[in-house]
């Protein structure tokens, strides 16, 4: 997609600061840093959410991360990955943030609102989710 930047990232429109590439991979920095080490790992196929990316474009994504949270001696990091503008993704290309946390001003700052539980609706959801898992 000509104007995604990290479709001209990965024709080298753009430069960055490349920490690994393959045929389908790239990892490089980002400029906006949240912590020390802060990195982005995307699939060179555009897509705009997870479920546009072909499986064998997402294969090498986790050994990039846990390779990138060891060179940044990350014993703590938060894998983050959103879809679609309400889930806070800003450019439309699917990537991998790789957030160290190496302590508690530091990385990612996240609140979790989780909710009560209605078990029977839950065991309804569940049940529904299962059979349409291929």
């Amino acid at each position: 997609m000509a104007s995604c930047i990290f479709c001209r990232i990965i024709k080298g429109e753009i430069p960055c600061f490349k920490l690994f590439e393959s045929e389908r991979t790239l990892a490089f920095m980002d400029i906006n840093p949240l912590s020390r080490g802060h990195a982005l790992v995307i699939p060179k196929y555009h897509g705009a959410k997870l479920g546009d990316i072909p499986d064998e474009h997402l294969s090498e994504i986790l050994p990039v991360v846990k390779k990138l949270a060891a060179a940044a001696e990350a014993s703590d990091y938060n894998l983050l990955q959103n879809n679609g503008t309400i889930a806070h993704q800003q450019v439309h290309h699917v990537h991998f943030h790789m957030i160290p946390k190496p302590n508690v001003e530091e990385g990612l700052g996240i609140a979790w609102p989780s909710q009560e539980t209605d078990m029977d609706k839950l065991k309804v959801l569940f049940e529904d989710l299962k059979a349409k898992m291929t």
